[in-house]
């Protein structure tokens, strides 16, 4: 059984920083792309950031590059999202979600495994 669990989330003035984990188990983690995606209230999910198996490639929704950093650690079957100079627009609830194996990053039909979300709010 596939678990992911996310942590990390918080409240936090515009302007700062959280680290997202998500912590994974249940299949060999390093044959899978990983994602975060986020959902604000009132409005679809929508892409954050994924990375590729080995970590040697990674992707943005443009609405974060720059300040936005995903990475993992096969070792410990973890994935991350830095999150810097953050903005009231990026409240949300911020799930890890791991790949199915092929696709493009930013679709979440290509990913078959989600973590219960944890969520982040940027105050003005």
């Amino acid at each position: 059984q596939v678990q992911l669990v996310e942590s990390g989330g918080g409240l936090v003035q515009a302007g700062g920083s959280l680290r997202l984990s998500c912590a994974a188990s249940g299949r060999t983690f390093s044959n899978y792309g990983m994602g975060w995606f986020r959902q604000a209230a009132g409005k679809e999910r929508e892409f954050v950031a994924g990375i590729n198996w080995s970590g040697g490639a990674s992707y943005y929704a443009d609405f974060v590059k720059g300040r936005f950093t995903i990475s993992r650690d096969n070792a410990k079957n973890m994935v991350y999202l830095q999150m810097n100079s953050l903005k009231p627009e990026d409240t949300a609830i911020y799930y890890c979600a791991q790949g199915s194996g092929s696709g493009t990053y930013s679709l979440d039909r290509n990913y078959a495994y989600w973590g219960q979300g944890t969520q982040v709010t940027v105050s003005s």
